[in-house]
Protein backbone atom coordinates (compact mmCIF):
# COMPACT_ATOMS: atom_id res chain seq x y z
CA UNK A 1 0.00 0.00 0.00
CA UNK A 2 2.57 2.21 1.08
CA UNK A 3 5.22 1.53 -1.56
CA UNK A 4 5.03 4.52 -3.43
CA UNK A 5 5.47 6.75 -0.38
CA UNK A 6 8.46 4.24 0.83
CA UNK A 7 9.93 5.28 -2.38
CA UNK A 8 9.89 8.62 -1.89
CA UNK A 9 10.65 8.80 1.39
CA UNK A 10 13.41 6.66 1.68
CA UNK A 11 15.47 8.71 -1.72
CA UNK A 12 15.23 11.92 0.33
CA UNK A 13 16.79 10.22 3.40
CA UNK A 14 19.52 8.34 1.20
CA UNK A 15 20.47 11.77 0.22
CA UNK A 16 20.28 14.03 3.49
CA UNK A 17 22.83 10.93 4.66
CA UNK A 18 25.17 11.82 1.83
CA UNK A 19 26.13 15.15 3.85
CA UNK A 20 28.85 15.47 6.51
CA UNK A 21 27.08 18.24 8.41
CA UNK A 22 22.89 19.99 7.74
CA UNK A 23 22.18 23.16 7.46
CA UNK A 24 18.72 24.44 8.15
CA UNK A 25 18.22 24.97 4.49
CA UNK A 26 18.83 21.26 3.32
CA UNK A 27 16.97 20.10 6.44
CA UNK A 28 13.95 22.61 4.55
CA UNK A 29 14.85 21.48 1.01
CA UNK A 30 14.11 17.78 2.34
CA UNK A 31 10.99 17.77 4.07
CA UNK A 32 9.82 19.98 1.21
CA UNK A 33 9.84 16.80 -0.61
CA UNK A 34 8.47 14.93 2.07
CA UNK A 35 5.87 17.00 2.36
CA UNK A 36 5.14 16.34 -1.75
CA UNK A 37 5.61 13.01 -1.12
CA UNK A 38 2.49 13.30 1.69
CA UNK A 39 0.43 14.69 -0.92
CA UNK A 40 0.92 12.08 -3.69
CA UNK A 41 0.33 10.04 -1.15
CA UNK A 42 -3.39 11.24 -0.67
CA UNK A 43 -2.37 12.84 2.45
CA UNK A 44 -4.95 15.70 3.96
CA UNK A 45 -3.49 18.88 3.07
CA UNK A 46 -3.53 20.26 6.34
CA UNK A 47 -2.04 17.28 8.33
CA UNK A 48 0.77 17.27 6.20
CA UNK A 49 1.46 20.52 6.52
CA UNK A 50 1.42 20.02 10.39
CA UNK A 51 3.29 17.22 10.16
CA UNK A 52 5.98 19.25 8.15
CA UNK A 53 5.84 21.94 10.96
CA UNK A 54 6.42 19.30 13.39
CA UNK A 55 9.09 17.53 12.51
CA UNK A 56 10.69 21.35 11.19
CA UNK A 57 10.77 22.21 14.37
CA UNK A 58 12.91 19.49 16.14
CA UNK A 59 15.05 18.84 13.18
CA UNK A 60 16.20 22.77 12.62
CA UNK A 61 18.00 23.29 16.07
CA UNK A 62 20.46 21.88 18.29
CA UNK A 63 19.07 18.76 18.39
CA UNK A 64 20.18 17.47 15.14
CA UNK A 65 22.89 20.05 15.02
CA UNK A 66 25.17 18.42 17.42
CA UNK A 67 24.46 14.89 16.57
CA UNK A 68 27.25 13.02 15.35
CA UNK A 69 24.66 11.27 12.46
CA UNK A 70 22.67 14.35 11.93
CA UNK A 71 21.06 12.26 8.81
CA UNK A 72 20.05 9.25 10.83
CA UNK A 73 18.99 11.41 13.83
CA UNK A 74 16.21 13.34 11.15
CA UNK A 75 15.28 10.01 9.85
CA UNK A 76 14.30 9.39 13.87
CA UNK A 77 12.54 12.23 14.19
CA UNK A 78 10.45 11.53 11.28
CA UNK A 79 9.50 8.20 12.09
CA UNK A 80 8.90 9.33 15.67
CA UNK A 81 6.49 12.00 14.22
CA UNK A 82 4.90 9.67 11.45
CA UNK A 83 3.89 7.01 14.84
CA UNK A 84 2.27 10.39 16.59
CA UNK A 85 0.45 11.07 13.59
CA UNK A 86 -1.34 7.48 13.28
CA UNK A 87 -1.99 6.70 16.64
CA UNK A 88 1.20 6.62 19.13
CA UNK A 89 0.42 3.37 19.79
CA UNK A 90 -2.15 0.29 19.48
CA UNK A 91 -5.38 0.87 20.53
CA UNK A 92 -7.26 -2.51 22.34
CA UNK A 93 -10.81 -2.93 22.14
CA UNK A 94 -12.89 -1.67 25.59
CA UNK A 95 -15.11 -4.55 26.54
CA UNK A 96 -14.58 -3.98 29.82
CA UNK A 97 -17.94 -3.82 32.15
CA UNK A 98 -20.68 -6.99 32.11
CA UNK A 99 -20.84 -9.42 29.21
CA UNK A 100 -22.36 -9.48 26.67
CA UNK A 101 -20.39 -6.48 25.24
CA UNK A 102 -21.50 -4.92 21.98
CA UNK A 103 -19.60 -4.14 19.04
CA UNK A 104 -21.57 -2.28 15.95
CA UNK A 105 -19.52 -2.08 12.61
CA UNK A 106 -21.00 0.70 10.40
CA UNK A 107 -20.10 2.35 7.52
CA UNK A 108 -21.31 2.61 3.74
CA UNK A 109 -22.22 -0.44 1.69
CA UNK A 110 -19.41 -1.87 -0.15
CA UNK A 111 -16.76 -1.45 2.50
CA UNK A 112 -15.83 -4.83 3.85
CA UNK A 113 -18.42 -4.72 6.84
CA UNK A 114 -20.31 -8.55 6.78
CA UNK A 115 -16.46 -9.60 5.94
CA UNK A 116 -15.15 -7.81 9.03
CA UNK A 117 -17.49 -8.90 11.03
CA UNK A 118 -16.20 -12.67 10.63
CA UNK A 119 -12.78 -11.62 10.95
CA UNK A 120 -13.48 -10.04 14.25
CA UNK A 121 -14.80 -12.86 15.48
CA UNK A 122 -12.39 -15.18 14.87
CA UNK A 123 -9.52 -12.47 16.25
CA UNK A 124 -11.84 -12.53 19.34
CA UNK A 125 -12.28 -15.96 19.55
CA UNK A 126 -8.64 -16.35 19.58
CA UNK A 127 -7.95 -14.19 22.18
CA UNK A 128 -9.95 -15.84 24.37
CA UNK A 129 -13.64 -14.67 24.35
CA UNK A 130 -16.65 -16.03 22.98
CA UNK A 131 -18.47 -14.14 20.04
CA UNK A 132 -21.60 -14.10 18.57
CA UNK A 133 -22.99 -12.57 15.15
CA UNK A 134 -25.75 -10.39 15.44
CA UNK A 135 -26.54 -9.47 11.21
CA UNK A 136 -28.43 -6.10 11.55
CA UNK A 137 -28.67 -5.38 8.05
CA UNK A 138 -32.13 -6.72 6.53
CA UNK A 139 -31.66 -4.49 2.90
CA UNK A 140 -28.66 -5.78 1.12
CA UNK A 141 -29.94 -9.06 -0.20
CA UNK A 142 -27.78 -12.04 0.94
CA UNK A 143 -25.97 -9.93 4.14
CA UNK A 144 -27.89 -12.39 6.39
CA UNK A 145 -26.84 -15.25 4.31
CA UNK A 146 -23.26 -14.26 4.41
CA UNK A 147 -22.83 -13.68 8.00
CA UNK A 148 -24.64 -17.27 7.85
CA UNK A 149 -21.72 -19.04 6.54
CA UNK A 150 -19.13 -17.26 7.98
CA UNK A 151 -20.55 -18.09 11.53
CA UNK A 152 -20.67 -22.00 9.86
CA UNK A 153 -17.29 -21.79 8.90
CA UNK A 154 -15.99 -19.84 12.07
CA UNK A 155 -17.87 -22.18 14.11
CA UNK A 156 -19.43 -19.10 15.99
CA UNK A 157 -23.66 -18.87 16.35
CA UNK A 158 -25.03 -16.24 14.08
CA UNK A 159 -28.82 -14.95 15.51
CA UNK A 160 -31.40 -16.55 13.06
CA UNK A 161 -32.76 -13.21 11.49
CA UNK A 162 -35.01 -12.77 8.18
CA UNK A 163 -34.86 -9.76 6.06
CA UNK A 164 -38.80 -9.45 6.83
CA UNK A 165 -37.54 -7.98 10.58
CA UNK A 166 -36.59 -4.61 11.50
CA UNK A 167 -32.83 -3.53 12.69
CA UNK A 168 -34.13 -2.55 15.82
CA UNK A 169 -36.09 -6.04 16.67
CA UNK A 170 -32.81 -7.61 15.76
CA UNK A 171 -31.31 -5.30 17.85
CA UNK A 172 -33.76 -5.53 20.87
CA UNK A 173 -33.21 -9.65 21.07
CA UNK A 174 -29.46 -9.97 20.78
CA UNK A 175 -28.85 -9.71 23.87
CA UNK A 176 -31.04 -12.70 25.10
CA UNK A 177 -29.76 -14.64 22.19
CA UNK A 178 -25.93 -13.65 23.36
CA UNK A 179 -26.96 -15.00 26.92
CA UNK A 180 -28.69 -18.03 25.27
CA UNK A 181 -25.67 -19.04 23.22
CA UNK A 182 -22.96 -18.12 25.94
CA UNK A 183 -21.36 -15.59 24.28
CA UNK A 184 -19.50 -12.38 25.82
CA UNK A 185 -19.47 -10.16 22.48
CA UNK A 186 -22.19 -9.68 20.34
CA UNK A 187 -20.63 -8.23 16.74
CA UNK A 188 -23.67 -6.21 14.60
CA UNK A 189 -22.99 -5.95 11.03
CA UNK A 190 -25.35 -3.43 10.35
CA UNK A 191 -26.90 -1.96 6.93
CA UNK A 192 -24.81 0.59 4.74
CA UNK A 193 -25.86 3.04 1.99
CA UNK A 194 -23.55 3.59 -1.22
CA UNK A 195 -23.56 7.44 0.15
CA UNK A 196 -24.45 9.10 3.54
CA UNK A 197 -27.80 10.33 4.18
CA UNK A 198 -30.07 10.82 7.10
CA UNK A 199 -32.40 7.55 6.81
CA UNK A 200 -29.18 5.67 7.35
CA UNK A 201 -27.90 7.92 10.94
CA UNK A 202 -30.78 7.94 11.90
CA UNK A 203 -31.39 4.10 12.22
CA UNK A 204 -27.79 3.75 13.14
CA UNK A 205 -28.44 6.13 16.66
CA UNK A 206 -31.67 4.13 17.10
CA UNK A 207 -30.01 0.70 17.08
CA UNK A 208 -26.64 2.50 19.77
CA UNK A 209 -29.73 3.63 21.87
CA UNK A 210 -30.98 0.27 22.34
CA UNK A 211 -27.70 -2.04 22.29
CA UNK A 212 -25.98 0.64 23.87
CA UNK A 213 -22.23 -1.05 22.50
CA UNK A 214 -18.84 -0.02 23.84
CA UNK A 215 -17.37 -0.04 20.71
CA UNK A 216 -18.63 1.16 17.07
CA UNK A 217 -16.14 1.03 14.87
CA UNK A 218 -16.38 2.05 11.06
CA UNK A 219 -15.18 -0.30 8.52
CA UNK A 220 -13.74 1.74 5.70
CA UNK A 221 -12.11 1.15 2.38
CA UNK A 222 -8.51 2.26 2.11
CA UNK A 223 -8.71 2.59 -1.53
CA UNK A 224 -11.12 5.74 -1.38
CA UNK A 225 -8.48 7.60 -0.30
CA UNK A 226 -9.81 10.98 0.90
CA UNK A 227 -12.96 10.07 1.04
CA UNK A 228 -12.63 7.14 3.71
CA UNK A 229 -11.52 10.84 5.88
CA UNK A 230 -14.60 12.56 5.18
CA UNK A 231 -16.53 9.26 5.66
CA UNK A 232 -15.36 8.97 9.12
CA UNK A 233 -15.79 12.57 10.26
CA UNK A 234 -19.24 12.31 9.32
CA UNK A 235 -20.24 9.13 10.93
CA UNK A 236 -18.09 10.68 14.06
CA UNK A 237 -20.77 13.09 14.55
CA UNK A 238 -23.47 11.19 13.71
CA UNK A 239 -22.91 8.43 16.23
CA UNK A 240 -19.48 9.02 17.94
CA UNK A 241 -17.36 6.89 16.73
CA UNK A 242 -14.51 4.76 18.59
CA UNK A 243 -12.10 3.68 16.36
CA UNK A 244 -11.98 2.84 12.90
CA UNK A 245 -10.85 -0.32 10.50
CA UNK A 246 -9.36 0.26 7.37
CA UNK A 247 -9.86 -2.36 4.34
CA UNK A 248 -7.90 -3.12 2.25
CA UNK A 249 -4.50 -2.63 2.77
CA UNK A 250 -3.24 -4.89 0.94
CA UNK A 251 -4.25 -3.06 -2.50
CA UNK A 252 -2.84 -0.43 -4.10
CA UNK A 253 -3.96 2.99 -2.21
CA UNK A 254 -1.69 5.62 -1.37
CA UNK A 255 -1.90 5.57 2.06
CA UNK A 256 -3.86 8.94 2.71
CA UNK A 257 -6.57 7.53 4.88
CA UNK A 258 -4.26 5.64 6.98
CA UNK A 259 -1.85 8.92 7.64
CA UNK A 260 -5.03 11.42 7.55
CA UNK A 261 -8.10 9.61 9.61
CA UNK A 262 -6.51 9.47 13.61
CA UNK A 263 -4.98 13.53 13.02
CA UNK A 264 -8.48 14.31 11.16
CA UNK A 265 -11.52 12.98 13.06
CA UNK A 266 -9.75 12.20 17.01
CA UNK A 267 -10.94 8.21 16.20
CA UNK A 268 -7.64 5.79 15.68
CA UNK A 269 -7.17 2.95 13.79
CA UNK A 270 -7.67 -0.27 15.49
CA UNK A 271 -7.71 -2.90 12.79
CA UNK A 272 -6.67 -3.61 9.34
CA UNK A 273 -7.54 -5.82 6.49
CA UNK A 274 -4.75 -7.19 4.83
CA UNK A 275 -6.46 -9.89 2.31
CA UNK A 276 -9.98 -11.65 1.64
CA UNK A 277 -9.41 -14.65 4.28
CA UNK A 278 -10.58 -14.78 7.80
CA UNK A 279 -7.33 -14.63 9.29
CA UNK A 280 -6.60 -11.52 7.36
CA UNK A 281 -7.24 -9.16 10.21
CA UNK A 282 -4.22 -7.61 11.98
CA UNK A 283 -3.95 -5.18 14.79
CA UNK A 284 -2.89 -1.57 13.49
CA UNK A 285 0.38 -0.73 15.20
CA UNK A 286 1.18 2.84 14.49
CA UNK A 287 5.18 2.51 15.14
CA UNK A 288 5.60 -0.83 12.83
CA UNK A 289 3.83 0.79 10.43
CA UNK A 290 5.68 4.51 10.62
CA UNK A 291 8.52 1.85 10.32
CA UNK A 292 7.45 -0.20 7.25
CA UNK A 293 6.91 3.25 5.61
CA UNK A 294 10.73 3.78 6.16
CA UNK A 295 12.16 0.78 5.42
CA UNK A 296 12.83 -0.13 8.86
CA UNK A 297 10.77 -3.48 8.51
CA UNK A 298 8.30 -4.62 11.40
CA UNK A 299 10.31 -7.67 12.63
CA UNK A 300 7.51 -8.01 15.54
CA UNK A 301 4.77 -8.70 13.46
CA UNK A 302 6.82 -11.46 11.39
CA UNK A 303 7.33 -12.87 14.81
CA UNK A 304 3.54 -13.04 15.89
CA UNK A 305 2.57 -14.44 12.57
CA UNK A 306 5.24 -17.01 13.39
CA UNK A 307 4.12 -17.60 16.91
CA UNK A 308 0.53 -18.11 15.54
CA UNK A 309 1.19 -20.42 12.70
CA UNK A 310 3.88 -22.65 14.17
CA UNK A 311 3.38 -24.88 16.73
CA UNK A 312 6.25 -24.91 19.85
CA UNK A 313 6.15 -28.92 19.93
CA UNK A 314 6.58 -29.45 16.42
CA UNK A 315 9.32 -26.78 15.96
CA UNK A 316 11.48 -28.79 18.84
CA UNK A 317 10.66 -32.35 17.12
CA UNK A 318 11.95 -30.69 14.02
CA UNK A 319 15.36 -29.78 15.16
CA UNK A 320 16.11 -32.80 16.65
CA UNK A 321 15.25 -33.79 12.85
CA UNK A 322 17.48 -31.86 11.84
CA UNK A 323 20.39 -32.63 14.55
CA UNK A 324 20.36 -36.08 13.79
CA UNK A 325 19.82 -35.76 9.52
CA UNK A 326 16.15 -37.71 9.90
CA UNK A 327 14.33 -34.51 7.86
CA UNK A 328 12.30 -36.34 5.52
CA UNK A 329 10.13 -34.91 2.45
CA UNK A 330 7.10 -35.15 4.83
CA UNK A 331 8.39 -32.97 7.61
CA UNK A 332 9.56 -30.63 4.57
CA UNK A 333 5.88 -30.77 3.12
CA UNK A 334 4.39 -30.00 6.70
CA UNK A 335 7.07 -26.65 6.83
CA UNK A 336 5.50 -25.36 3.55
CA UNK A 337 2.17 -25.76 4.75
CA UNK A 338 3.02 -23.84 7.68
CA UNK A 339 4.67 -21.32 5.57
CA UNK A 340 1.77 -20.97 4.02
CA UNK A 341 -0.23 -20.03 6.85
CA UNK A 342 1.94 -16.91 7.27
CA UNK A 343 0.78 -14.78 3.85
CA UNK A 344 2.15 -14.36 0.69
CA UNK A 345 5.92 -14.41 0.51
CA UNK A 346 6.16 -11.15 -0.74
CA UNK A 347 4.44 -9.23 2.32
CA UNK A 348 6.93 -11.13 4.40
CA UNK A 349 9.32 -10.27 2.45
CA UNK A 350 8.78 -6.68 2.66
CA UNK A 351 8.56 -6.76 6.43
CA UNK A 352 12.65 -7.25 6.66
CA UNK A 353 14.36 -4.56 7.22
CA UNK A 354 15.59 -2.91 3.90
CA UNK A 355 13.75 -5.29 1.87
CA UNK A 356 10.70 -3.45 1.32
CA UNK A 357 12.77 -1.12 -1.23
CA UNK A 358 15.46 -3.68 -2.52
CA UNK A 359 15.64 -3.35 -6.85
CA UNK A 360 15.78 -7.01 -6.70
CA UNK A 361 12.69 -7.77 -4.71
CA UNK A 362 11.01 -5.26 -6.80
CA UNK A 363 12.01 -7.35 -9.96
CA UNK A 364 11.35 -10.93 -8.90
CA UNK A 365 8.06 -11.71 -9.53
CA UNK A 366 7.34 -14.24 -6.74
CA UNK A 367 5.16 -16.87 -7.91
CA UNK A 368 2.64 -17.39 -5.35
CA UNK A 369 1.20 -20.90 -6.48
CA UNK A 370 4.93 -22.02 -6.58
CA UNK A 371 4.37 -23.81 -3.04
CA UNK A 372 1.18 -24.94 -4.52
CA UNK A 373 3.13 -26.91 -7.50
CA UNK A 374 5.72 -27.87 -4.89
CA UNK A 375 3.01 -29.74 -2.23
CA UNK A 376 1.68 -31.51 -5.51
CA UNK A 377 5.16 -32.78 -6.33
CA UNK A 378 5.31 -33.91 -3.09
CA UNK A 379 1.66 -35.70 -2.85
CA UNK A 380 2.26 -37.26 -6.36
CA UNK A 381 5.53 -39.08 -4.18
CA UNK A 382 5.17 -42.82 -2.57
CA UNK A 383 5.31 -42.42 1.41
CA UNK A 384 8.60 -44.69 0.79
CA UNK A 385 10.07 -41.72 -1.17
CA UNK A 386 8.52 -38.98 1.13
CA UNK A 387 10.92 -41.16 3.28
CA UNK A 388 14.06 -41.41 1.84
CA UNK A 389 14.17 -39.00 -1.46
CA UNK A 390 17.65 -40.95 -2.21
CA UNK A 391 15.67 -44.07 -3.69
CA UNK A 392 14.10 -41.64 -6.52
CA UNK A 393 15.61 -42.21 -9.52
CA UNK A 394 14.56 -41.49 -12.79
CA UNK A 395 12.04 -43.62 -13.71
CA UNK A 396 10.43 -42.35 -10.56
CA UNK A 397 10.96 -38.88 -11.02
CA UNK A 398 8.89 -39.20 -14.45
CA UNK A 399 5.69 -41.21 -12.65
CA UNK A 400 6.43 -38.26 -10.02
CA UNK A 401 5.97 -35.12 -12.75
CA UNK A 402 3.16 -37.11 -14.51
CA UNK A 403 0.79 -37.31 -11.28
CA UNK A 404 1.92 -33.90 -10.19
CA UNK A 405 1.27 -31.95 -13.48
CA UNK A 406 4.54 -31.18 -13.72
CA UNK A 407 8.03 -31.46 -14.90
CA UNK A 408 11.00 -33.76 -14.51
CA UNK A 409 13.07 -30.28 -14.02
CA UNK A 410 10.76 -29.12 -11.82
CA UNK A 411 10.78 -32.51 -9.69
CA UNK A 412 14.68 -32.10 -9.83
CA UNK A 413 14.49 -28.19 -8.94
CA UNK A 414 12.50 -29.55 -5.71
CA UNK A 415 14.78 -32.17 -4.44
CA UNK A 416 17.87 -29.63 -4.75
CA UNK A 417 16.04 -27.16 -2.74
CA UNK A 418 15.31 -29.77 -0.37
CA UNK A 419 19.05 -31.49 0.16
CA UNK A 420 20.20 -27.41 0.68
CA UNK A 421 16.91 -26.60 2.82
CA UNK A 422 18.23 -30.36 5.07
CA UNK A 423 21.74 -29.25 4.97
CA UNK A 424 21.95 -25.47 5.45
CA UNK A 425 19.60 -26.74 8.66
CA UNK A 426 22.21 -29.17 9.62
CA UNK A 427 24.46 -26.81 9.69
CA UNK A 428 22.96 -23.85 11.65
CA UNK A 429 22.35 -26.55 14.13
CA UNK A 430 25.79 -27.63 14.20
CA UNK A 431 26.01 -30.87 12.59
CA UNK A 432 27.49 -30.51 9.96
CA UNK A 433 30.25 -28.44 8.46
CA UNK A 434 31.02 -25.18 7.63
CA UNK A 435 28.43 -23.66 5.26
CA UNK A 436 29.17 -23.02 1.69
CA UNK A 437 28.56 -19.62 0.35
CA UNK A 438 25.00 -19.88 -1.52
CA UNK A 439 25.22 -18.67 -4.87
CA UNK A 440 22.24 -16.68 -6.65
CA UNK A 441 21.42 -18.38 -8.68
CA UNK A 442 20.13 -21.08 -6.10
CA UNK A 443 18.87 -18.27 -4.12
CA UNK A 444 16.24 -17.32 -7.37
CA UNK A 445 15.75 -21.28 -7.93
CA UNK A 446 14.48 -21.55 -4.69
CA UNK A 447 11.98 -18.80 -5.61
CA UNK A 448 11.06 -19.81 -8.68
CA UNK A 449 10.02 -23.69 -7.53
Amino acid sequence: MFDSLSTKLQKVFRHLKGYGKLTEQNIQDALREVRLALLEADVHYKVAKDFIAKVAERAVGQEVMRSLTPGQQVIKIVHESLTELMGGTAMPLDLSGKPPQGIMLVGLQGSGKTTTAGKLARHLSKSGRKPCLIPADVYRPAAIDQLITLGRQLNIPVYAASSRDKPEEIAASAAAFAKESQSDVMLVDTAGRLHIDTELMDELKRLKNILHPKEILLVADAMTGQDAVQVAGAFHDAVGLTGVILTKLDGDARGGAALSIKAVTGCPIKFVGVGEKLDALEVFHPDRMSSRILGMGDVLSIIEKAQEAFDEKEALDLARKFQDNSFSLDDFRRQLRQIKKLGSLESILKMLPGMGMLKELKKMQIDEKALVRTEAIINSMTKEERRDASIINASRKRRIAMGSGTSVQEVNQLLRSYEDARRMMRQVMGGGKPAKKVKKKKVKAFFSL
